[in-house]
């Protein structure tokens, strides 16, 4: 239910019905849900094996993420930081979950200890109702008194989210705020900024925090606070690097009065988390990313397909202008669904193919009005009027529904498929079940590491597992191998041989490819031939002297193998060093940290060459998709070679400095899952819109050749394209906006087909509803896109000031517009926003924005791109990672362990933490950790014992051992990849590498704490507001 509306009208799509032969589904439309089990489903976006309970408060759940972390500190010689994936720190981000929509008015309270009476208006807390008047919220912040009462806002808004005004604040133009009484009647501002009768102890909030030596421990009963002065103008810059003493004590604000990620998640889960979401009520909120929910569709597509950063959009352009709250929607076409909710259904018309607008071409879906007595529909897109063929026509019924609607997926979801006519296929003719090419690298490093070695012996048993349709007993892809290294070897691998043929092309200037038949075969016919050739390989190579590689030639031949056998596919590049061998590509090494700062960065973003470009335009086109896996020991110019992986729909995979005994488990891993997923190939997407806006710009992992159509050679469910879309006419508040994403796609058997994904949203008149119905995770996640595409064209200083300036924007027209009349001293955050600085300064802080000194070049290239496909769930917990403290819950407890803040205020020296980010996975270890539990975890007598660095832990039979090792596999399995565990000691070396992660606090390489933002963030506003 959106509590935006008091009483939500019959969900279009919801009405009771029959149950049609042939098309069941438990609780569906209207009937009981019942079937539906509220909780216990895997994490977003697929299974959890072994995963039951909705997940305790502060889990953050997201999907699948990227690389793992990195490997061992035994790896420093390499040129890189001492830890594998990304240089030490570079994945230091931000926000792990989102924003509290606008939720049950009744759940606002978060804390337990009382700071300071404020007024809130008693509206707030009717659980339903009409949608409360703002109550302006304060706390205290940066030391700036509490001030009295406000006045209701104009404009019904969400609760408002107000930080304190300052007393006598100097700062930009205008008169200094009146003084105000903090003695209110009314409810007592709660621990962490929010209102409402006091609540008892919340986990994780407990006693002050050992350590806590910036702000001291967590104030007792309401006290009236002293005035203290706050000079706006005094507050640093985020990109000032050092505070001067006396300033850095001038405000000691209470982190505990600021919003905090971690009550806002913990809010959600509980408010939202136990109700399925049905989506049959246009422009509703969905629950955050981070809570475990069940969808029933009705009408509209899941947001687990589709998350808006809006989800009431502005009617006209003026005023979308005004609010500066980019519209934009993060669509994951191929997502998984958790085992309780039913993929899409397939729906065959035969050789008529799916019924389409005339005139926009838009999909029969469930908005279509049909008219004169069902002979007609009318398109939801376009209006215009088109008739409804013999063979689908069907009566209306009194309310000029069809009678069939609910029989017809197209009529009654938001998402389905059809299966597609041979009009929609190359040539005209039907397409061939796709092909996998295994290429690779054989250089003197290749061997050397032992990764030749253990791929062969891997791909014998994994060639078992590549992915194949429903019910089928064998994967109807076939294979080919490939070996390079400054020339290329193909192998003919047909079944009839008794050994393999091996054929070298040393003429890479001109590639092609020297045999057709028995290049691409079908595993469990060749098996033994395959066998025997993953045998040879590595003793073939095992004296190898070549040190050079070739790149581009290897894709070059891979594409040709696919064209020759006119199917589509994907490659699996497996590739060591920087190819300076002569050949088409060749790279030279051009890293330079001199131009960080300056306005020639931006070049080591771009591609060196404009070949890979022209290379991935060449495999789109033939539907080759990419996937490299990187594993460098110095420089390899990740900037230049994910070019094509990038614009094919592929994926990059990267190990530094790659040991078999350090890191075989997490590229075992992150190759099983890769080669097992399935994937669309020579996909085409569309996004259509209703009258009033289009799509403008989109960000992903894609190719487009012109302004429309967004060209994947391959997609997977973890990839997501990100639309931004703007006003082009006036909106109408009656009818609403929708969007429409139709995916044509080769399913990995060969069969062409449409997904289809269908979302209204509403419109308004007004900025309350605007800011009411705002999401900030998907906000966060767009934000991001946006300027990590900025870094290839501009200073990263002019992305990063770009970003502030926009958010300052949002929350001034909030504040101009939305929010009661309250001095200038308060800062006031609209509530479904009230995450927005803490997570932007997060990004701000991100390696890509603000390297740190050990950061490497290719670590942030590799990151850029990375991020540039995450949906919403991935950036969230990337940005703000999760910390989850193990000793403090019960260790028969089978839920995941509360989570705290991301601060190094949150740690006690007496307890062992988690942290993940998607990437990475931390156990640090306290000083004081008890010997019992260094002893159950780790096998040793004392701390100074552990071994700092270490990545598995020892296999113990105790309940602790066996509870945090389940802890850590339920973690890996909720990513999209493998987490490299990390054990750092306290005050240990690589203790700084960990504490790039507590997002909260200032960072090595400038970037502001989360206090320190905030006050930035309001001068800022001020200045606007003046």
């Amino acid at each position: 239910m959106n509590v935006n509306q008091s009483a939500p009208p019959v969900p279009p799509f919801g009405q009771p019905q029959p149950v049609y032969p042939g098309y069941h589904q438990s609780g569906y439309g209207g009937q009981p849900g019942s079937t539906a089990p509220p909780t216990s489903y895997g994490a977003y976006n697929g299974p959890v094996p072994g995963y039951q309970q909705t997940p305790p408060p502060g889990v953050s759940r997201a999907p699948p993420s990227s690389e793992a972390p990195p490997a061992s500190t035994a790896q420093a010689p390499c040129g890189q930081a001492a830890y594998g994936q990304f240089g030490q720190g570079d994945v230091q981000n931000g926000p792990s979950s989102t924003v509290q929509m606008q939720r049950f008015p009744g759940s606002q309270p978060f804390g337990s200890v009382p700071l300071a009476p404020v007024v809130s208006q008693p509206a707030v807390l009717q659980p339903f109702g009409p949608p409360p008047t703002s109550a302006q919220v304060t706390a205290q912040l940066a030391g700036m008194q509490i001030s009295g009462a406000v006045a209701p806002a104009l404009p019904p808004v969400g609760l408002g989210y107000a930080l304190p005004p300052g007393s006598q604040m100097t700062g930009p133009p205008g008169p200094p705020p009146p003084m105000h009484s903090s003695q209110q009647p009314g409810y007592q501002l709660q621990q962490n900024g929010s209102f409402g009768p006091a609540r008892g102890p919340q986990p994780n909030y407990g006693s002050p925090y050992p350590g806590a030596s910036t702000f001291g421990s967590q104030p007792g009963p309401p006290q009236p606070l002293p005035p203290k002065r706050l000079d706006p103008d005094a507050i640093p810059s985020p990109q000032l690097n050092e505070l001067p003493p006396q300033q850095k004590t001038r405000h000691r604000i209470d982190p505990d009065a600021i919003p905090s990620p971690i009550q806002v998640i913990e809010d959600d889960r509980n408010n939202r988390g136990s109700e399925p979401f049905v989506t049959g009520v246009r422009g509703q909120v969905p629950p955050l990313v981070t809570t475990n929910f069940l969808v029933k569709d009705q009408g509209n597509a899941s947001p687990r397909y589709i998350r808006c950063t809006s989800y009431n959009i502005p009617c006209t352009s003026d005023m979308a202008k005004q609010a500066q709250v980019p519209l934009a929607a993060v669509i994951k076409p191929l997502a998984r669904l958790p085992p309780e909710e039913a993929s899409p259904y397939v729906v065959d018309h035969g050789e008529s193919g799916p019924l389409r607008c005339n005139r926009c071409k838009a999909y029969m879906c469930p908005f279509m009005q049909f008219i004169e007595g069902g002979r007609r529909f009318q398109c939801c897109f376009c209006s215009c009027i088109n008739d409804v063929p013999p063979q689908y026509f069907q009566h209306l019924d009194h309310t000029g529904k069809r009678v069939d609607a609910y029989d017809r997926p197209e009529l009654s979801l938001g998402s389905y498929e059809f299966l597609a006519t041979v009009d929609y296929c190359k040539n005209n003719k039907f397409p061939s079940p796709p092909a996998f090419i295994f290429m690779i690298d054989v250089s003197y490093n290749a061997i050397r590491s032992g990764l030749v070695r253990l791929l062969c012996e891997e791909l014998k048993s994994l060639l078992d597992f590549l992915p194949r349709e429903g019910g089928a007993e064998e994967s109807a892809i076939r294979v080919g191998f490939v070996t390079y290294n400054k020339v290329l070897h193909f192998y003919n691998v047909k079944s009839s041989l008794a050994q393999p043929q091996m054929m070298v092309v040393s003429d890479v200037a001109d590639m092609f490819v020297p045999l057709l038949d028995g290049f691409l075969v079908n595993v469990s016919e060749s098996r033994a031939v395959i066998t025997s050739l993953l045998d040879q390989i590595p003793e073939m190579f095992a004296d190898t002297r070549e040190t050079e590689t070739v790149f581009a030639p290897v894709i070059q031949a891979g594409m040709e193998a696919l064209k020759a056998a006119e199917c589509a596919g994907k490659l699996f590049l497996f590739h060591t060093s920087l190819p300076i061998a002569e050949a088409p590509g060749k790279l030279k090494n051009r890293d330079d940290r001199k131009l960080i700062n300056t306005d020639k960065e931006k070049t080591l973003f771009q591609p060196q060459t404009g070949a890979y470009q022209t290379l991935a335009k060449e495999c789109v086109a033939q539907g080759c998709c990419v996937d490299l896996f990187l594993f460098p020991n110095q420089y390899v110019d990740v900037a230049t070679l994910s070019v094509v992986p990038q614009l094919t729909g592929g994926s990059v995979y990267k190990y530094a400095c790659f040991q078999v005994e350090n890191d075989q488990e997490r590229f075992l891993s992150d190759l099983r899952r890769d080669v097992q997923k399935v994937v669309g190939f020579d996909a085409v997407m569309r996004v259509r819109t209703s009258t009033g806006i289009r799509a403008v710009d989109f960000f992903g992992a894609f190719y487009m050749s012109n302004t429309t159509d967004v060209e994947l050679a391959g997609l997977d469910g973890d990839k997501t394209v990100t639309v931004e879309f703007k006003h082009d006419d006036r909106l109408n508040e009656e009818s609403g906006a929708l969007l429409q994403c139709a995916l044509l796609y080769t399913s990995c058997a060969g069969q062409r087909r449409l997904r289809i994904h269908n979302l209204a949203l509403n419109c308004c008149t007004q900025l309350a509803d605007l800011y009411r119905n705002c999401e900030t995770d998907t906000l966060i996640n767009y934000m991001a896109k946006f300027a990590y595409r900025g870094v290839l064209n501009s200073p990263v200083k002019t992305v990063r000031d770009t970003l502030i300036t926009q958010c300052a924007q949002i929350l001034a027209c909030y504040r101009k517009n939305c929010a009661s009349p309250s001095s200038a001293g308060q800062l006031i955050l609209p509530e479904c926003m009230k995450l927005l600085p803490v997570y932007l300064n997060c990004v701000l802080k991100s390696d890509v924005l603000q390297p740190g000194a050990e950061v490497t070049t290719d670590d942030r290239a590799y990151v850029r791109q990375l991020v540039t496909s995450m949906d919403v769930a991935e950036t969230n917990v990337f940005f703000y990672p999760r910390l989850l403290p193990l000793t403090k819950s019960p260790i028969e407890s089978a839920t995941e362990p509360p989570a705290v803040r991301a601060s190094e205020e949150r740690l006690s020296n007496g307890d062992i933490y988690l942290l993940e980010n998607g990437l990475n996975l931390f156990l640090w270890v306290g000083a004081s950790v008890q010997q019992g539990v260094v002893q159950s975890l780790f096998s040793v007598s004392s701390f100074s014992q552990i071994t700092s660095g270490l990545s598995v832990l020892p296999v113990l039979d105790n309940p602790l051992s066996k509870k945090v090792r389940g802890l850590i596999d339920s973690l890996r399995a909720q990513r999209s990849r493998y987490m490299k565990l990390i054990v750092v000691k306290q005050e240990d070396k690589l203790e700084m590498l960990f504490k790039h992660f507590l997002v909260e606090d200032k960072s090595l390489s400038g970037g502001a704490s989360y206090v320190d933002f905030l006050c930035h963030m309001h001068k800022e506003i001020r200045q606007l507001l003046s």
